[in-house]
């Protein structure tokens, strides 16, 4: 499966985004998805997933009430909206699939985006 995210940008603090990302010679809904990001000098961390199937959502703890992934099966996307963006989230933000099981949380996906920057400026 290849992914195309997009939907990055610079805003300010307080501000939202909305991250998609969307897949072709797949079906995220067979996949667990999931969002990851890497900030400059950083390892790159989960951020959220949802599983395959029933879709249960996974968030970090940093993101946990700022943050809403979603899936739209009809568009073959998975979605991300950020709310609330502070400096802590600027990072390049990855989404990532898995066919093979595993924790949501680990990095060990099977296919992965090129990245989109997000910048929140204070």
């Amino acid at each position: 499966v290849q992914l195309q995210a997009s939907g990055g940008g610079l805003v300010q603090a307080g501000g939202s985004l909305r991250l998609s990302c969307a897949a072709s010679g797949g079906t995220v809904s067979s996949y667990d998805m999931g969002w990851f990001r890497q900030a400059p000098g950083k390892e790159r961390e989960f951020v959220s997933a949802i599983r395959r199937g029933g879709g249960i959502k996974h968030y970090a703890d940093s993101v946990k009430g700022r943050f809403t992934i979603s899936r739209d099966n009809a568009k073959n996307t998975v979605s991300l909206q950020m709310n609330s963006l502070n400096s802590e989230d600027t990072a390049v933000y990855y989404c990532a699939a898995r066919q093979s099981w595993g924790s949501p949380y680990s990095g060990d996906y099977d296919y992965w985006g090129q990245g989109t920057q997000v910048t929140v400026s204070s």
